[in-house]
């Protein structure tokens, strides 16, 4: 794609819920209008205007856009509710356009010696294994919940300000209900937590 599409003149309620359909068709094997096409069509310009906001060049930009999209072909299977599709694409191009402009904003040549001073130690295998276990935990505890929590908490998961309005549509529940819901779905999800490590340590 060359160029930023034109913004949906979709509802934001209606772009969530048709994001969702289109990836469960595509989940289903449907890769055209009502699947991954569609899916295409309906989020590249939710996730042009997230990546607007960073203020990239339009080359860097489209990389961001295309990036997003490769990452969700490649973890489809990571996204187990469909609902979450919206969150998880736009979270994702947030985080690649965050990553971008930072090293654009960074690209000043500079010495070698100045350089190593400032670079970051890197991760060991342990770490980033002890890290995957506990993401693997976290998402096993998740799934024990009941329905109306697993499909909350994966929204929340996957934005940093969830809208309240777009979740109360999705979710088909009362806008002033969500609040008290999500506490009570974390307080579920930390009891589950401290079961599962009180049964590792037994």
């Amino acid at each position: 794609m060359s160029s930023p599409p034109r913004d949906s003149a979709r509802p934001a309620g209606q772009v969530w819920a048709d994001a969702a359909s289109c990836f469960r068709g595509w989940s289903e094997g449907d890769t055209g209008e009502a699947g991954l096409h569609g899916l295409v069509e309906v989020m590249t310009p939710v996730l042009w205007h997230v990546v607007r906001a960073y203020r990239l060049p339009p080359d860097l930009a489209e990389d961001v856009v295309q990036t997003t999209w490769l990452a969700l072909v490649r973890r489809r299977d990571a996204i187990d509710d469909p609902v979450a599709v919206g969150g998880w694409l736009t979270t994702t191009a947030r985080r690649e356009a965050w990553r971008l402009s930072k090293v654009k904003a960074k690209s000043i040549p500079v010495d070698d010696e100045d350089i190593a001073v400032h670079l970051p130690r890197q991760r060991s295998a342990e770490s980033e294994a002890v890290e995957s276990d506990e993401q693997d935990r976290l998402w096993r505890a998740v799934d024990g919940l009941p329905e109306r929590c697993r499909r909350l908490l994966r929204i929340v998961a996957f934005e940093n300000r969830p809208n309240y309005t777009q979740v109360a549509e999705t979710l088909d529940m009362p806008v002033g209900s969500i609040g008290p819901t999500r506490s009570r779905c974390l307080a579920k999800l930390r009891i589950a937590l401290i079961g599962a490590d009180s049964e590792a340590l037994s």
